[in-house]
């Protein structure tokens, strides 16, 4: 590893932490020839996902398109920027459980919808009204009363 300051290749690793439940490591390492501090993060490399869209495009998975999404659903609601990376992970992982090389985008939405339900239900109803494009207000309506009968005790 190169020191960012001096661009030596000797350092020593002085402090290491797992980060997101094992799938990175964070090192605290120091220069031996400058005596500079710096971190370093180690990965799993994983291998290359791709996103079918609705008109048989395909493109790279991007992780921070689904972040966007969860980011606008959950504007201006008590969901904490450390709750929307923790749910972003969620889904990445379950899109990379699926054991398939190439995911309809149909899927992941399916996956954020169950992820946001169970977060927020404003959240859950912003996704889905753009992601499932509600095309009249009855539509909106028959998922606010679906919301409604699932949160209603028995």
């Amino acid at each position: 590893m190169k020191c960012p300051n001096c661009e030596g290749e000797n350092s020593r690793v002085m402090e290491s932490r797992d980060l997101d439940d094992g799938a990175s490591i964070r090192r605290r390492r120091e220069c031996l020839d400058c005596t500079t501090r710096f971190t370093t993060y180690e990965r799993i490399e994983q291998p290359p996902l791709t996103v079918i869209k609705k008109d048989g495009r395909r493109q790279p998975f991007n992780r921070d398109k689904i972040a966007g999404g969860i980011y606008r659903a959950c504007e201006k609601r008590p969901i904490s920027v450390d709750q929307i990376e923790a749910i972003t992970h969620e889904i990445e992982q379950a899109v990379r459980a699926l054991g398939e090389p190439e995911v309809p985008v149909r899927d992941i939405g399916e996956i954020v919808i169950d992820r946001l339900l169970t977060l927020d239900d404003v959240a859950y109803v912003r996704f889905a009204s753009v992601y499932r494009a509600f095309s009249d207000v009855a539509s909106f309506e028959r998922e606010l009363a679906r919301l409604k009968a699932r949160s209603t005790p028995v």
